[in-house]
């Protein structure tokens, strides 16, 4: 997929986007930064198809696309699970794969709203999760999230960073927090002034070279403990015994989750990688 010489402006005022060349390829994803108003989250529902550009074109976009917007409509009066099936049916997925995955989606994240309760009436964090639920349920080809791990928990943020490097689709992000930089291949541009693409920092994956090795020792089966504890790397697994490395981001929530199933901590180092 590709964006070709995509501008945007709103008469009268200066252009908001001005020849945006970029494509986008499966399992690599192109991180987007700039400052508030620089024109992210425009380019985001123009590559979504919700926006039709001023000048230039949209080349080979999927027929079905994630997207996730920036926020919610102020009044959505469907609860969480009838908003899922909703959106599955505009996008012709078909019910029950999409009840499947949007359910996975939401264990995994942590949803704790009521079934009947309104989307209008969900906490910020419980919104974002049905919001990021309904985007990764459709099966698409092309994810387009506008800052997917805003108002997320720690333990929701370390779900979501694992199933994000799992997929390999096209997938276009804003992220003002620097995870999605850390995602596996990703490419980072920055718009500058004019709504002009820049080079972007240099992705955190090269930069942030520390992880926490966290070990654990506890008296239960050490595979039915990981199905209680938010997703890390494990490097060592044993009766009684478990070793983990993850980002340092993520280690008090782990940390928590494990002394809340029982576990008794040995060992918390950092370590250069």
């Amino acid at each position: 997929m590709r964006l070709v010489d995509v501008g945007k402006s709103y008469r009268p005022g200066a252009p908001v986007l001005t020849g945006i060349d970029l494509q986008l390829e499966p399992g690599v994803p192109f991180v987007l930064h700039g400052a508030n108003g620089s024109g992210k989250s425009t380019l985001l529902r123009i590559a979504a198809g919700c926006e039709t550009p001023t000048t230039g074109r949209v080349e080979s976009r999927p027929d079905v696309v994630g997207y996730l917007p920036d926020r919610f409509p102020a009044l959505l009066r469907l609860p969480a699970r009838r908003y899922l099936r909703h959106l599955a049916a505009i996008r012709r997925v078909p019910a029950e794969d999409a009840a499947r995955t949007g359910e996975a989606v939401l264990t995994e994240l942590g949803f704790s709203g009521e079934d009947g309760e309104p989307m209008a009436a969900l906490s910020k964090g419980n919104a974002q999760k049905v919001g990021l639920a309904q985007a990764l349920s459709c099966g698409a080809d092309l994810l387009v999230l506008d800052e997917p791990w805003s108002g997320l928990d720690d333990a929701a943020v370390a779900a979501l960073d694992e199933r994000l490097a799992a997929l390999r689709v096209r997938l276009l992000l804003t992220d003002h927090t620097g995870t999605a930089e850390t995602l596996p291949g990703a490419q980072v541009r920055r718009l500058g002034p004019g709504g002009r693409l820049e080079p972007g920092p240099e992705p955190a994956a090269e930069r942030e070279r520390v992880r926490v090795r966290v070990e654990v020792v506890f008296r239960s089966d050490p595979r039915e403990l990981l199905d209680r504890l938010p997703l890390a790397r494990v490097e060592e697994m044993a009766p009684g015994r478990l070793v983990v490395r993850l980002p340092p981001r993520h280690s008090d929530a782990w940390l928590a989750a494990a002394l809340a199933a029982g576990c008794s901590v040995r060992d918390v180092v950092r370590e250069q990688v």
